[in-house]
């Protein structure tokens, strides 16, 4: 059965890129590229990641391959530059240092790899960070804020001998700063991980910053471990509905949309998303529903999980409530199944196994035996009193 969900996963995962007017093989090379000088030795396997490849060659080196077409020869230390090198391949030196970091999702993976001191510059201030390691360096000053992706401290960058900029996909929308960043000798990678069909390929991108920090085998084990939560996962269905939700500012019901890694997660952990074709489009994440609609839709799923990464972090039913008092005629609240997350959940993007783990458990009502790790049940206030 695992095999059937994998190739699921495959089919669909082509299916998508085709529709998107591209394929992956026109953007990562079916096979490794020659480079004068250099043995080409293994591509590095991948179970779930479909937006990079790694190639390795003999003495260290190694070519991170990208969806956008971009290649990066990791150059190890001591070791030359191949003479004749292509101009379409970005050289980075190792060991990779003095990082401006300005995609969040990849903080946890070189936290996991503990070298997160690798990272010296961050597009985050300390108060929005929710991993523990990112918030303490930035307190501390081993690591400093350097603008957002679209502002970076340039002077800042140069000063401090940046050598690396790894970058999510929004640096697409401000091209002269990814132009400015390679004026000045400073290295753009961009994470598509962002991109990947499959939760557990977005986690699956460890593998890329072991292989820039020479912890390679560290995040094989560390992948390992979540797609070994994902397998002893039972196939089957628990029959049980889930709406994951916050609500706005303006009072509006935010959800995910039908193709979102969130919903894939729920559906992986055997629940079932009581939202349908809400649009799978990638232009966002998130759908915006008027509380009407998103009550006649949502009211009798067996459980509501609301998200506290955007929301604001809850503690209890009447908070929940006070957001909109049509949540206090839901099957979830008047049962006790009112989860939220914790706001570190978007941040730990090496835990995607785990998050299915949690909801699972939660539809399994095993949450005794298997306390969830990011999300908890709400309290209800009244009982308190």
């Amino acid at each position: 059965m695992k095999l059937i969900k994998k190739m699921i996963f495959a089919v669909v995962s082509a299916f998508i890129i085709m529709l998107s007017g591209c394929s992956k093989t026109e953007k990562i090379p079916e096979k490794h590229i020659e480079i004068d000088g250099l043995i080409f030795s293994q591509r590095v396997e991948l179970i779930y990641a479909e937006q990079f490849a790694i190639d390795r060659y003999e003495n260290g080196y190694s070519v991170i391959h990208t969806m956008n077409g971009e290649s990066f020869l990791l150059v190890p230390e001591g070791e030359k530059t191949p003479d004749g090198l292509s101009e379409s391949i970005t050289v980075i030196e190792k060991p990779t240092k003095n990082i401006y970091l300005a995609a969040t999702s990849a903080m946890g993976l070189f936290a996991e790899l503990e070298q997160g001191e690798a990272v010296k510059f961050s597009g985050t201030k300390a108060g929005d960070w929710y991993i523990d390691y990112a918030r303490e360096a930035m307190e501390n000053g081993t690591m400093l804020y350097a603008g957002k992706y679209r502002e970076p401290d340039y002077e800042m960058l140069l000063e401090n001998m940046c050598m690396l900029s790894i970058q999510s996909t929004m640096i697409d929308h401000s091209p002269e700063v990814k132009d400015k960043l390679n004026e000045l000798g400073i290295p753009v990678f961009v994470d598509y991980s962002s991109y990947e069909t499959h939760p557990l390929g977005r986690s699956e991108w460890i593998k890329v910053y072991g292989e820039m920090t020479d912890t390679s085998e560290l995040a094989r084990q560390l992948f390992s471990a979540q797609a070994e939560q994902l397998d002893s996962i039972s196939e089957q269905s628990t029959g049980k509905t889930a709406a994951f939700f916050y609500i706005s500012t303006s009072g509006q019901a935010v959800t995910r949309k039908s193709g979102d890694y969130v919903t894939k997660m729920i559906e992986l952990a055997g629940g079932e998303n009581v939202f349908e074709n809400l649009g799978d489009d990638k232009a966002t994440s998130s759908v915006t529903m008027e509380m009407e609609q998103f009550y006649s839709q949502a009211k009798n799923a067996d459980f509501i999980i609301y998200n506290s990464t955007i929301g604001g972090e809850i503690t209890t039913v009447e908070q929940l409530i006070a957001k909109n008092e049509l949540l206090a005629d839901f099957k979830a609240v008047q049962n006790g199944n009112v989860w939220c997350t914790k706001e570190n959940l978007f941040q730990e993007t090496m835990k995607l196994g785990t998050v299915i783990s949690d909801f699972n458990s939660i539809f399994t009502g095993n949450t005794e035996n298997e306390p969830p790790v990011f999300l908890f049940r709400l309290e209800d206030g009244e009982k308190d009193d």
